[in-house]
């Protein structure tokens, strides 16, 4: 079998890919479109297994690291599904209290992705809780398939009370200053910029290629932001200019980023789309920013 390499790759994948993991296109109309770029000794199975995502080999900090404390728990969100679990950590040599930040989930669910970058930001000096939405559905099913159809059969503003709700338990947490911020990716991006616009006490927010809020509700953002595009994201970016234009004209502190020549995605390690120079680029953004705004 002929070993794929990302730069041999047509472009035109990566939209197929995106279109497929945002519910645009079925399983079966994505591996037909797939299939006619199986061609030069590639077969649509190596290229379904070369552009999924491979979790097992890309974890960058072990759920049993001895440097942290890493644990499931579960708290309440009366307007949203009820008891919803999380993956809550923080440094093991906790001497004083730290700052919170929410990590939100792509439209799949709590993977492993979302649980290893939780991890990696509390070895920062943060106490991170990264909710699963699919609580209510019996969380995270182990295949990011399954977790997108099960993530289409709950109502998006339930979810994001969901994780209004996991700031809530930050907050009232014993190692938490209450200085609490969020960050999210994909759907995880639309969360964290609603969060902005309902959260009043959110000391800032960094939402990763996520969608925009309306302009009604963009006008109401009270917290800094940080915002990261792919430059090569045309569905998320489209509405990009209206956004800022309400930033702009209400004096919201912003700060926006694009990057080009990557996909959607570009943070996520575990799949080709995963861009090395941008993600660490935004990645180390990210870390001053949450030291500027919740230290």
């Amino acid at each position: 079998m002929k070993k794929i390499e990302k730069k041999d790759l047509n472009p035109e994948i990566f939209k197929l890919y995106d279109a497929y993991a945002h519910n645009k296109m079925d399983r079966r109309k994505f591996i037909d479109r797939l299939s006619m770029y199986a061609v030069g000794g590639l077969t649509v199975t190596s290229l379904m297994s070369f552009i999924m995502p491979n979790y097992k080999d890309h974890i960058q900090v072990p759920p049993n690291d001895p440097r942290i404390t890493s644990d499931y728990i579960t708290y309440n969100s009366p307007k949203g599904g009820g008891q919803i679990k999380g993956l809550l950590s923080y440094p093991k040599e906790v001497t004083k209290p730290l700052p919170g930040v929410v990590v939100v989930h792509e439209n799949r669910g709590l993977n492993p992705y979302i649980e290893d970058t939780a991890r990696v930001l509390a070895l920062a000096g943060y106490i991170t809780l990264a909710p699963d939405a699919l609580s209510p559905l019996g969380g995270y099913p182990g295949n990011d398939d399954e977790g997108r159809t099960l993530q289409r059969k709950r109502d998006r503003a339930a979810m994001l009370e969901d994780f209004i709700a996991a700031f809530g338990y930050l907050e009232q947490h014993e190692q938490c200053t209450k200085s609490i911020g969020v960050i999210g990716f994909c759907f995880g991006g639309w969360i964290s910029n609603m969060m902005a616009v309902r959260v009043p006490n959110l000391k800032g927010a960094i939402p990763f290629y996520g969608g925009q809020p309306d302009a009604e509700d963009a006008a109401n953002i009270k917290s800094p932001l940080l915002l990261h595009y792919a430059g090569l994201d045309e569905r998320v970016n489209a509405g990009w200019p209206a956004y800022e234009n309400v930033l702009k004209s209400n004096n919201i502190d912003y700060q926006a980023h694009f990057y080009p020549g990557v996909n959607h995605g570009f943070h996520n390690n575990t799949t080709p789309r995963y861009n090395k120079e941008a993600a660490t680029l935004a990645w180390n953004r990210s870390l001053a920013f949450f030291k500027n705004r919740l230290r």
